[in-house]
C-alpha cells in the first residue's frame, strides 16, 4: 500500500510540475506487450513452442514406457520366476527414475533458456525506449506496470515495437552494445566483459 501511495504522491508531482512546466514531457511503455509483439519475441516464441513439441514427444515416449513396464509388473509379475521379476523391476524402477530427470531437466533447461532470451529483448527494447526518449525530447518514460492511470496518447510501445523490428538486430545485441558504452564512463569499468543474463519476465514459454 505504501508502494502505490509512493507512485501516486510521485505521479501526482509530475503532474503539477507538468503545469508549472510546459515542457516537460511524460511517456509510458508496455515492456510486456512490446514483448509479445515485436519481431523478435515472436521468433523466440515459435522456436520455443517447436523446442517444447519435440521434447514432449520424447518425453511422452518414455513415459509410455514406464507405464507399460508397470502394467507387466501388475499383470503377470506374480507368475514370473523371482529373478525374471527382480529383473523387470530393476528395468522399471531404472527407466521411471531416467524420466523423472529428464522430465525435472527439460523443465529447468527450458526454463533457463526462456529467462535468458526473454532478458536479453528486454534489454534491446529498453536500450530503444531510451533512444526514443532522448531523440524525442522527452523527460521521463515509465513502465505501464508502475502507472495508476495515464492517457493513451503518451503509451509509445507502438512506436518501440516498430523501431526495434526496424533495426532487425540479434536479441540481446542492443543491451549488450549498451552496456559496454556505459561501462566506459563508469568509475568501476574495468577489462572484464559485461555479465550475460539479467532480469526479465520470462513469458516466452506462456
Amino acid at each position: 500500500m505504501r508502494y502505490r501511495l509512493t507512485i501516486a504522491a510521485l505521479l501526482m508531482g509530475m503532474a503539477a510540475a507538468a503545469t508549472a512546466h510546459a515542457d516537460i514531457r511524460l511517456a509510458y511503455v508496455d515492456i510486456q506487450r512490446a514483448l509479445n509483439e515485436c519481431r523478435a519475441g515472436k521468433e523466440a516464441k515459435t522456436q520455443f513452442r517447436g523446442r517444447i513439441e519435440r521434447l514432449q514427444s520424447q518425453l511422452e515416449g518414455e513415459q509410455g514406457e514406464v507405464e507399460r513396464l508397470k502394467r507387466e509388473l501388475e499383470q503377470k509379475g506374480s507368475l514370473m520366476q523371482p529373478d525374471q521379476r527382480q529383473n523387470l523391476e530393476d528395468d522399471y524402477e531404472k527407466k521411471l527414475r531416467h524420466f523423472q530427470d529428464d522430465y525435472k531437466n527439460t523443465r529447468d533447461e527450458l526454463q533457463e533458456k526462456d529467462n535468458q532470451v526473454t532478458g536479453a529483448i528486454v534489454r534491446d527494447l529498453a536500450t530503444v525506449v531510451r533512444e526514443i526518449g532522448a531523440k524525442s525530447g522527452y523527460t521521463m518514460v515509465m513502465e505501464k506496470g508502475t502507472l495508476l492511470w495515464a492517457i493513451p496518447a503518451t503509451d509509445i510501445t507502438d512506436q518501440v515495437i516498430r523501431a526495434y523490428d526496424a533495426m532487425n538486430v540479434r536479441p540481446g545485441s542492443l543491451g549488450a552494445e549498451a552496456e559496454r558504452d556505459n561501462s566506459k564512463f563508469s568509475p568501476a569499468a574495468s577489462d572484464e566483459p559485461p555479465q550475460e543474463g539479467g532480469s526479465g519476465r520470462s513469458t516466452i514459454l506462456k
